[in-house]
Parts: C-alpha cells; structure tokens; sequence
C-alpha cells in the first residue's frame, strides 16, 4: 500500500510541476476542496477554482524552474484511506502540504489539501 502511495506522489508532484489537466484530472477528485491561511488571510478554493488556476498559468517546468519534491510522512489509515505530508518547491516557493487521499476505483485521489507557504527559494 506504501509503495501505491508513492506512486501516486509521483503523479501528484508531476501535475504541480508540469501542470498536465488530464493527469490533474486523475489525481484531484472533483469533490476536492483546498485550503490555506497565509499572514491571517485564509483561502478556500474548489476544484474547479484550483483547475482553472492551474490552467492559466505558465508552468513551473516551462519556466525553468528545478523539481524538489520529498515526502515527509505517511499516514495510513485504512486500506481506502491515508494522509501525506509533503514538501515541494513551486515556482520559487517551497510548499508543505497535508494531502488527504482516499481510495476510490482502485485509484488514491486528492479529496482535501492544506497547503503553506513555509519559504522562498532565491536561486534558480
């Protein structure tokens, strides 16, 4: 089960570096809601919030930007159910984030994220 939650980190990391829809499709449920709270400001965002950003933007592959991807912790809860801890940098933010993930189909998907700005990266 481990070894499928990594595989699936893979993919995950792989969307927020290339910014594939199809292969965000697969890894964020549709019911997936995000959430954060930066400098007393909080932010809730929906999929379809979440999709539309990624989809706008440049990705950080396209941009040059070096891949740091590591899992911290996982969690697992049930043989459906399981939570990771992941470090990652985006762009030139380093980002923590609290994936909740269950399994549906076969398949582990995103159903909540918690994510945080922890720093800035200043070097390409």
């Amino acid at each position: 089960m481990i070894n499928e939650i990594q595989s699936f980190l893979k993919n995950y990391f792989d969307v927020l570096q290339t910014q594939d829809l199809n292969l965000f499709d697969r890894v964020f449920h549709r019911g997936c809601v995000l959430y954060s709270a930066q400098d007393s400001t909080v932010i809730v965002r929906s999929f379809d919030e979440y999709r539309a950003m990624v989809q706008s933007r440049q990705s950080p592959k396209e941009g040059g930007f070096p891949q740091l991807d590591e899992v911290l912790m996982i969690d697992v809860m049930s043989a459906e159910m399981a939570i990771v801890k992941v470090r990652l940098r985006l762009f030139n933010n380093v980002m923590v984030d609290y994936l909740n993930l269950m399994k549906v189909d076969g398949h582990w998907m995103i159903f909540a994220k918690l994510f945080h700005k922890a720093g800035e990266v200043t070097t390409r």
